[in-house]
């Protein structure tokens, strides 16, 4: 059974976030951020200082051995502040941690797993290419084998926070002559190797997370760089993918319900023919809609994270919340806009950078018609 009260230890985790954030990053502070591209690198240590960085963590890497649902909550949470500082903390645990924890040796553990944690360490994933996003059994970057190591070949792009991490996670085609799920591996590089060039790309939204585009030319990293087992690499990667659209479900929830939030005050407080706006059935009808598509996303986001938190098989469940969540954000974003009507549209508001920023979500970390087709093959069909 499901029990959504909250521990003692989760409400002081979660008070403890909302001190931080409100002082890091009030709202002029995240406007500034998104109108001057401000990559909120800086947080790491304060957020590996709350632990947050090692909630689902064992203790032997410095971890908290929090369960999942604890890290969805505060997920939820940071996200109501600030997107980018939920993205940054799920950039850590998903990409890196989980990677770590789902597929590496215990040297790579050990290793690595306390430098992230301890916000010393930042892993972007380095997956799409010019021909590859929802095909990601299509990559054509090559890694071949040297004396002592492995040569990297290609070009990614599209690739968050890159100039940002300290490695890279490059999926890339280990055995000549392979395709499709065959024959790819999961190397570790860091993101200043000789070979590595990145450009950055112009986007419409998230200022606050940049991406890029690389190219790898004749890279050369070691033995140790190869991640979990030669040629496994693409259930390497769909595995770091379960674990982080469970975040991006977490995140956009939380982003959600501030987007509701903000549209509610404005609607109580627009006067228009002598009567709040909010009065009109129109809007308050409105307004019900965005909450319960709210409350209906934070329900399968909680129960993915209970499902995650027993060890249980959730395939079909984080394909859910990741197309449930992001809709929903598109959703409340779109209305909240028509809701504040020209306020919103100012360069000063938090809705019209919450709605630009949201498109991104529904195609991002996997296409929610490719998760629709995930969902309808684990229902059988």
């Amino acid at each position: 059974m499901i029990d959504f009260s909250l521990t003692q230890d989760q409400e002081n985790m979660l008070e403890a976030v909302d001190r931080f954030l409100a002082k890091r990053l009030p709202p002029s502070e995240v406007l500034k951020r998104d109108h001057e591209h401000i990559p909120p690198y800086d947080l790491l240590p304060d957020l590996a200082d709350l632990g947050i960085l090692g909630l689902p963590f064992p203790s032997e890497y410095g971890g908290l051995e929090e369960s999942w649902i604890t890290l969805a909550l505060v997920q939820e949470r940071m996200a109501g502040h600030a997107y980018f500082a939920a993205s940054i903390a799920s950039r850590v645990i998903a990409f890196g941690g989980m990677s770590l924890m789902s597929y590496c040796s215990e040297a790579h553990k050990k290793e690595w797993l306390p430098k992230l944690i301890a916000g010393k360490a930042l892993f972007a994933l380095a997956l799409s290419e010019p021909q590859v996003g929802s095909d990601a059994s299509a990559v054509q970057t090559r890694a071949e084998r040297i004396q002592g190591g492995w040569k990297i070949t290609g070009r990614k792009t599209w690739i968050s926070d890159a100039q940002g991490a300290s490695h890279l996670v490059v999926p890339a085609r280990s055995e000549k002559g392979s395709v499709g799920t065959k024959g790819m591996s999961v190397f570790l590089v860091p993101k200043d190797a000789p070979g590595i060039a990145m450009t950055v790309l112009d986007k419409v939204g998230n200022s606050c997370m940049p991406s890029f585009d690389i190219g790898l030319d004749d890279v050369i990293v070691d033995d140790n760089a190869l991640l979990g087992e030669e040629g496994k690499g693409f259930g390497h990667i769909m595995s770091t993918l379960h674990y982080s659209r469970s975040s991006m479900a977490a995140a956009a929830t939380g982003c959600a319900q501030s987007a509701v939030n903000i549209a509610l005050e404005h609607a109580k407080e627009r006067v228009q023919f002598g009567r709040p706006i909010g009065k009109n059935q129109v809007i308050r009808h409105r307004l019900a809609d965005m909450q319960m598509r709210v409350d209906q996303s934070r329900l399968i986001v909680r129960n993915l994270a209970w499902l995650i938190a027993q060890g249980l098989p959730c395939k079909r469940q984080s394909a859910q919340a990741k197309v449930i969540a992001t809709d929903t954000l598109q959703y409340v974003t779109h209305h909240g806009m028509q809701i504040l009507a020209s306020a919103g549209y100012s360069s000063d508001s938090h809705m019209q950078r919450m709605w630009r920023d949201a498109r991104l979500y529904s195609f991002g970390e996997g296409s929610n018609e490719i998760q629709r087709d995930l969902i309808g093959r684990e229902m059988g069909l």
